[in-house]
């Protein structure tokens, strides 16, 4: 037994090594390619090692498109959209764990409901609506549906709300919170570990928002960075070593947020709610 144990455990670590290193490939190779010259990638072919350290690739990614006006854009619809997200998500769950009312679990199944639906579905009226209020071409379309709520997230803060004991609320009762009081004073605090789970979700969605920007916004002056980066090759050529670089760039804050906040996910999602 002992022997099919340790067997079994190294088979499922050369598993896993083997899908880490097919998972972590391609980066390794995009981070040695932005250190090449553009002649340096014809010849190394699909080595990640590289053996040119041109960094001044780096500071021509920068400076060769406006970089940092893209990156205030693209802080811009992620910040806000990710405080309203865990506002009106928190809000929404709250209210389906705690408030008594008739007919809350037909409208909250209704609210799950809407996880059926494909984006698709919904774009061309939330484009018609956005165009109808003059706000084509702004940040607005990106920045305002976040805080209507997403039912995934509405359900996660639910079942988190759901899982604390039921006295906190009569405690604050008791000492003459309402209910907005209770939420903001006693659940929300202690729901830490589901905001930033929540939180760093949303950071890699809207970081990484493509097809919003690119349906909302036509003009150079708003666009972000997945946006500017999709037309950076038909500005810069076939320069590689660039394109990988600005790619590196872009890609770094939402590795670095993982790496450094990677249990809070876990411990935000199955975390019960008590002590």
């Amino acid at each position: 037994m002992r022997r099919r144990s340790t067997l079994t455990t190294v088979v499922l670590y050369v598993v896993l090594a083997a899908g880490s290193v097919a998972f972590v490939y391609p980066f390794l190779w995009m981070i040695a390619t932005s250190l090449r010259s553009p002649a340096g990638v014809g010849s190394s072919g699909a080595s990640v090692v590289p053996r040119e350290f041109l960094w001044d690739n780096y500071i021509r990614a920068v400076t060769s498109f406006p970089f940092w006006r893209y990156t205030l854009n693209s802080v811009l619809t992620t910040l806000i959209p990710i405080v309203g997200t865990v506002l009106s998500c928190s809000l929404a769950g709250f209210a389906f764990a705690r408030l008594r009312v008739r007919f809350s679990g037909v409208v909250f199944a209704v609210v799950l409901a809407t996880m059926l639906l494909p984006g698709e579905v919904t774009m061309v009226p939330q484009f018609m609506l956005f165009n109808n209020l003059g706000m084509i071409d702004t940040l607005y379309p990106l920045i305002l549906p976040a805080f209507f709520g997403s039912p995934f997230f509405i359900f996660l803060f639910r079942q988190f709300f759901a899982r604390m004991p039921g006295e906190l609320a009569d405690a604050a009762v008791v000492d003459g919170c309402g209910w907005f009081r209770t939420f903001w004073s006693v659940y929300l605090p202690l729901a830490r570990p589901a905001v930033v789970a929540v939180s760093i979700l949303l950071f890699m969605g809207y970081w990484n928002n493509f097809l919003g920007p690119a349906i909302y916004i036509n003009s150079d002056q708003w666009k972000t960075l997945p946006l500017a980066l999709a037309g950076f090759q038909s500005v810069n050529g076939t320069d590689t070593p660039l394109l990988m670089a600005t790619s590196v760039l872009i890609t770094l804050p939402c590795l670095a947020l993982f790496f450094a906040a990677q249990k809070h996910i876990t411990q935000g999602i199955t975390f019960t709610g008590g002590k």
